[in-house]
């Protein structure tokens, strides 16, 4: 399993601003290794993000996403210890969920 999504999301002005940062190596199938193999793809395929249960960012990742995607979001609404989940899914049926407080 992957490394914890680390996510940070503060609020201001009834702005909330969520940062994320999804530990993935991100492969897009077109490296070659040290013997000159290809490297099979390997990649984030879908993203949600959920503020108390309503979905407030939907989204498609491709090949051309860097290694350990970085992401920044904001959504209106939120209150400090409000919950923020984050999900994924990879091309290997591989998925995470993590959450975080709204501080």
């Amino acid at each position: 399993m992957s490394a914890p999504t680390k996510i940070r999301a503060t609020i201001k002005d009834g702005v909330t601003e969520v940062r994320v940062l999804m530990q993935h190596e991100m492969e897009n199938g077109r490296r070659k290794d040290e013997a000159g193999n290809l490297i099979p793809a390997w990649f984030i395929t879908e993203i949600k993000a959920q503020h108390n249960g309503r979905t407030v960012l939907e989204g498609r990742f491709g090949t051309s996403v860097s290694k350990n995607p970085y992401l920044i979001f904001r959504f209106r609404g939120g209150a400090p210890g409000d919950k923020i989940v984050l999900s994924w899914r990879d091309n290997r049926g591989d998925a995470r969920s993590d959450e975080a407080a709204i501080s």
